[in-house]
């Protein structure tokens, strides 16, 4: 939204920074430590893949967030007000697109292809925004990558200690950004 329709959006506040899927930035390989991350792409573009999350989703999910967010002690409870959305009878396809579509090893939907285009240009943000890394990002965690893509006014920030679900591990620092980014435009 940012991205193409600005003049729709007051603020953006985005963990991880600029996060629009290149599709032919992705065809290209990353060094081993950082394919090691992405395994479950790799796992879903195949038929086992597709059968394994369908028939262990509560637990394969429950390992995501271990594996991204590893300092962070969640409960049951917590965990299960997430997982009762995975019940959706299109979880499992729409989870699997679209891991395949990032790799492009599926096609997108076609009404879209020309959004995709503009897209794939790297539009910069001109709205007011706030990016915001933690742990998770390792080399990526201070935000010069990206930075120049925001031209409107930016600040980032950097959370320690927590993985890669910033709004449940530190929902005050997140709220407090979401603050600070309406701030900007007044």
């Amino acid at each position: 939204m940012a991205a193409l329709w600005p003049e729709r959006v007051k603020g953006l506040v985005s963990v991880s920074g600029y996060l629009i899927t290149n599709l032919e930035f992705n065809k290209k390989p990353l060094p081993p430590t950082a394919e090691l991350g992405w395994w479950y792409q790799y796992y879903f573009s195949t038929d086992r893949g597709e059968k394994g999350y369908k028939d262990n989703t509560y637990e394969f999910n429950k390992l995501i967030w271990k594996t991204a967010s590893p300092l962070w002690n969640f409960d049951k409870a917590t965990y299960d007000q997430t997982a009762k959305s995975f019940d959706n009878p299109d979880h499992v396809a729409i989870v699997i697109h679209n891991y395949r579509w990032r790799l492009s090893l599926a096609k997108g939907e076609a009404k879209y292809d020309e959004l995709e285009k503009k897209l794939s240009t790297k539009p910069k943000i001109i709205v007011p925004a706030i990016t915001i890394s933690s742990d998770f990002d390792g080399a990526a965690i201070n935000g010069k990558a990206y930075e120049n893509q925001f031209t409107g006014k930016y600040s980032h920030k950097i959370l320690r200690g927590i993985g890669h679900n910033v709004p449940q591990e530190d929902p005050k620092s997140f709220a407090d950004a979401i603050v600070e980014v309406d701030g900007y435009s007044k």
